[in-house]
């Protein structure tokens, strides 16, 4: 059942459809590089500000703010309520990320949280233990806090700028190392750095987030319900003395992730269908609701307000915080001092010293079993941009210090973010200089990846196109009247023709619900298989999709010479129904809903589905294959 044609047909540049297509991970990528533009231009901002009318900055910034409701009220000024209250919303959709990478990213694999978990710890200890011995007998230890946390968004952006040779894959491993010293830092912020903290007002909040997580569990959804008992625990803790911002990461670690099933979508389509025979209000909250349900919370709540946290609450964060007059003096003040140079040198030694040596030391221990999933190289690539402490560590800064110390404190983490983009530059640019396929290892390693695929592909059971003994396999599940399949059809022959060694597969997924004719043409084309031309009918079948009545395949079927008694008698009969559900069967096992939906050796292409996307993960899976026996 192999064919090695590959016809190349027309594709003019990335169709409407191809842009269009965006996931959870790419389009978090591509914001987080955004919102690092963004970022630095309001740091930017704030120096200059500061150094123009310092007392222009410090005024505006301590304009005092109130929320009142009756007698209650919080009264806080305009930095605080950007830190303690914005900044929430920052680290709720921190939360969301990390729960969408442990429900649906390499996290679901549970024996790959250990590496991110030691990486994450290592960065934070040895950075720490780098301040305390600078500080050592100082009043200054207590600000040991700062050199904890890496800012992820700012170092996941500038990680895109100047690191786009490094594997895809540095990105997500670097986000859940990341978020571990998030949480981390957040719970020490609760801990260590909460003064005065009322006991009844605590219990309070602990009461409220203790109702959130029963009706999590009860499966309540209304947002509005948890949007108002968020905001009662927030407030509770900020009368407690605890940061509150702790109550948005907890949030939306709480808000779970999950594809899109195909039971979900063929009960939004039956929604909408009720809807469009009957278009009343009812049928129409109907239809919206059932829609809704088939996306999970944690991707719809991204959507809405990651924009927001990137672009806006994290630069006005900045701007906030980031300001400082600077002078000779004080520059020669400051890079004297136990403070800025404990958090400098932690942040540009410490964090890639302790990432890079926990990561190793679990792959020793592990004897193997457990590695990185890229190269050396790119671990330490993480390593050093792991080096941008921006957001938490100011955020903790203000809490620790005061006047001058808290100058100095500012101006340790702004160099140290400056310095960690240069030191990752450097090992980006020696990287380049090695021979290819040492490159090759060093940066994409040879850890075996998640496979998303349930059921391998069997040679003797698949249709297959190309060389049965090829590096790379690419598998579709495929609608033969899915408009989109279509139009990827092109771009799957001019991939067969531009690459020797690719194999294709094609599975069914026939969407029945809106798809009519899509169930009779699989059955069409496991009939010409029967003959030995199931490649021919697949392509007339993807040539002339608005054709599929049993009139047009049974002159199909005449078309390429097949006996057309007996593909009448085998199409009549469902020949094929088993191999049909076989499919059906393994799509729903590896997440699959949608049509087309492409695997690269076993790996779920997440890119869109043109041709310089799927030629890019082509080449990543034979290199990745060309470091294994």
């Amino acid at each position: 059942m192999s064919d090695a044609r590959g016809e190349a047909g027309p594709l003019a540049g990335r169709t409407a459809w191809a842009r269009r297509l965006r996931t959870p991970l790419r389009e978090f990528m591509r914001t987080e590089t955004g919102g690092a533009v963004f970022l630095l231009a309001a740091t930017l901002a704030a120096l200059a500000w500061a150094n123009v009318d310092a007392s222009s900055y410090e005024g505006f910034w301590g304009t005092q703010g109130s929320v009142r409701v009756g007698d209650a009220g919080i009264t806080r000024d305009l930095r605080d309520w950007v830190n303690g209250g914005l900044m929430t919303l920052f680290f709720f959709v921190v939360g969301l990320e990390a729960r969408r990478e442990f429900d649906m990213g390499e996290l679901r694999d549970r024996r790959r949280v250990a590496l991110p978990l030691a990486a994450g710890l290592g960065g934070m200890l040895v950075p720490v233990a780098i301040y305390l011995a600078v500080n050592a007998g100082r009043p200054t230890a207590h600000g040991w806090g700062i050199a904890m946390s890496t800012d992820t968004a700012f170092a996941l952006g500038v990680l895109a700028l100047v690191g786009r040779s490094f594997p895809a894959r540095l990105r997500a491993y670097l986000l859940t190392a990341t978020v571990v010293d998030d949480v981390i830092a957040l719970a020490v912020i609760g801990i260590y750095y909460s003064e005065d903290v009322s006991t009844p007002a605590l219990l309070t909040a602990l009461g409220i987030f203790a109702v959130i997580v029963l009706i999590r569990a009860a499966g309540i959804r209304q947002f509005a319900v948890y949007l108002l008992l968020g905001v009662a625990t927030w407030a509770a803790l900020e009368s407690s003395g605890v940061e509150p911002v702790v109550v948005g990461l907890a949030m939306g670690l709480l808000t779970y992730a999950h594809p899109a099933a195909r039971t979900d979508l063929e009960r939004a389509t039956e929604g909408f269908r009720l809807f469009r025979e009957q278009p009343t209000p009812e049928y129409a909250r109907s239809a919206q609701t059932r829609v809704a349900s088939a996306i999970s919370p944690n991707e719809r709540l991204q959507l809405l307000f990651h924009p927001w946290t990137s672009y806006v609450i994290v630069p006005l964060f900045a701007l906030a915080n980031a300001g400082i007059s600077i002078s000779g003096d004080f520059l020669g003040r400051a890079f004297t001092s136990p403070v800025t140079l404990g958090i400098l040198i932690g942040y540009v030694v410490g964090k890639p010293i302790g990432l890079l040596g926990s990561s190793w030391l679990v792959t020793w221990l592990s004897r193997g079993r457990l590695r990185p999933p890229v190269g050396w190289a790119a671990v330490g690539a993480g390593g050093t941009i792991a080096g941008i402490g921006f957001t938490v560590a100011l955020l903790i800064a203000t809490l620790t210090f005061t006047g001058s110390r808290l100058e100095e404190a500012k101006i340790g983490i702004l160099s140290a973010a400056l310095c960690a983009t240069i030191v990752t530059w450097t090992v980006v640019r020696v990287t380049k200089l090695l021979p290819p396929l040492r490159r090759l290892r060093a940066l994409l390693g040879t850890a075996e990846t998640i496979i998303d695929l349930a059921a391998p592909v069997d040679p003797e059971r698949d249709h297959v196109r190309g060389p049965a003994r090829a590096p790379v396999t690419v598998v579709e599940y495929g609608d033969f009247e899915c408009p989109y399949c279509g139009q990827a059809e092109n771009v799957i022959r001019q991939l067969l023709a531009g690459f020797g060694d690719v194999r294709y597969v094609w599975r069914h997924l026939p969407l029945t619900d809106v798809h009519p004719q899509a169930q009779l043409a699989a059955y069409a084309a496991e009939a010409a298989a029967e003959q030995g031309a199931f490649w021919e009918m697949h392509d007339l079948l993807l040539e002339h999709q608005d054709e599929l009545q049993p009139k047009d395949l049974v002159r199909y079927a005449a078309e390429i010479g097949l006996d057309v008694d007996r593909f009448r008698t085998d199409l009549r009969a469902n020949l094929g129904a088993d191999r049909i559900a076989e499919d059906l069967d393994s799509a729903d096992l590896s997440g699959v809903s949608g049509t087309p939906t492409f695997f690269v050796n076993g790996r779920r292409h997440l890119g869109a589905y043109d041709i310089t996307d799927l030629t890019a993960a082509v080449k990543s899976a034979r290199k990745t294959a060309a470091l294994r026996p």
